[in-house]
């Protein structure tokens, strides 16, 4: 039997449907009088009541009924549970290891959208867009500078469920001494932290460059290196047809497409994408975030230790069979 760990959404959903089902039979429980929605209201409204007015047991303009800090107290857990599931860590075989896919078997046809350069103005709006109208969850490869400027679009791509990465502050090719790359890593991590309480953990270095300094430092971090197996080349800004052509071509079990949100104009990948999305579909593709991909190779690989230890374990019953049954031959 396969390995049945469930995937960070499952995750999510149960851990939310368990805490709202807590506070409803709480909130069933408790008696409801006077004194206990004065608590409530105190409670949800940062304890900023009048006093004479909470004495008396009045609601005061600042105050919230309980029906809807229940919904304020519900909200909260559930920013809190994606954030703490966000920062899970990724398996321990992809840290510090830089990979282009994963092997997985050719039935399970999942690929990976991903899509560097952002955030940006219009076309990252458009993009998320059309992966919510196809019910897609994609992973960003963010530039720090551009998360500086348009702060609001970071925090919108992980509203909208998707994986925010780290693609360098500046997106230099440069070659860079470990105290450049230090910076160039560390100052984009910070910034989506202090903006969305994420820790990242996933790097694609700019231009797919290895070996000028900031790859390995990531690699020195345990990030995982994320490359690519189906390249869009939508920076030489070819038609949207060919655009698209060059990534359902190379598309594969556990492949990673590379597209670009920002950076220059990509109104032809923004073209491109619904034609991309709809053929995937038809060839049966499922869409993951990197982090889920990176999660099912995980329990493959498990899933095929355990299978050769219970075959080693077989074939090792059947050998002391064996010998012993010769033994009890040598004794008749």
């Amino acid at each position: 039997m396969r390995n049945n760990k469930w995937s960070v959404r499952q995750r999510t959903s149960l851990i939310l449907v368990a805490a709202v089902a807590s506070i409803a039979v709480t909130a069933l429980l408790v008696p409801k009088n006077r004194a206990s929605e004065q608590v409530i209201s105190q409670a949800t409204s940062g304890g900023s009541s009048n006093g004479k007015a909470a004495e008396n047991g009045v609601a005061t303009s600042g105050s919230i009924l309980p029906g809807e800090g229940l919904s304020k107290v519900i909200a909260t857990i559930e920013q809190e549970t994606k954030k703490e599931l966000l920062n899970l860590p990724i398996p321990a075989e992809f840290q510090g290891r830089v990979f282009e896919d994963v092997n997985l078997p050719k039935k399970d046809k999942v690929i990976a959208l991903t899509f560097d350069d952002g955030p940006w103005t219009d076309s990252t709006v458009q993009i998320l867009s059309i992966l919510k109208k196809n019910n897609i969850k994609a992973t960003f490869f963010e530039i720090g500078q551009n998360v500086e400027t348009y702060p609001q679009l970071t925090q919108r791509v992980l509203a909208e469920g998707h994986v925010l990465a780290n693609h360098t502050w500046s997106h230099s090719y440069r070659q860079f001494s470990q105290e450049g790359a230090a910076r160039e890593i560390d100052q984009t991590e910070a910034l989506i932290y202090k903006l969305t309480g994420v820790k990242t953990t996933l790097f694609r270095p700019p231009g797919g460059f290895l070996h000028n300094g900031v790859a390995d430092y990531a690699k020195s971090k345990k990030y995982a290196v994320v490359m690519w197996s189906a390249d869009s080349n939508d920076w030489r800004r070819p038609s949207p047809d060919a655009l698209a052509n060059y990534v359902l071509r190379e598309a594969q079990p556990g492949g990673i497409a590379l597209m670009h949100d920002g950076g220059g104009d990509r109104s032809n990948t923004v073209k491109a994408l619904p034609h991309i999305i709809a053929d995937l579909k038809k060839q049966g593709y499922r869409f993951v975030t990197v982090p889920e991909l990176l999660e099912m190779d995980d329990k493959e690989v498990k899933f095929q230790q355990a299978a050769k230890s219970k075959g080693d374990i077989s074939q090792q019953m059947s050998s002391n069979l064996e010998k012993y049954k010769a033994t009890q031959k040598d004794k008749a």
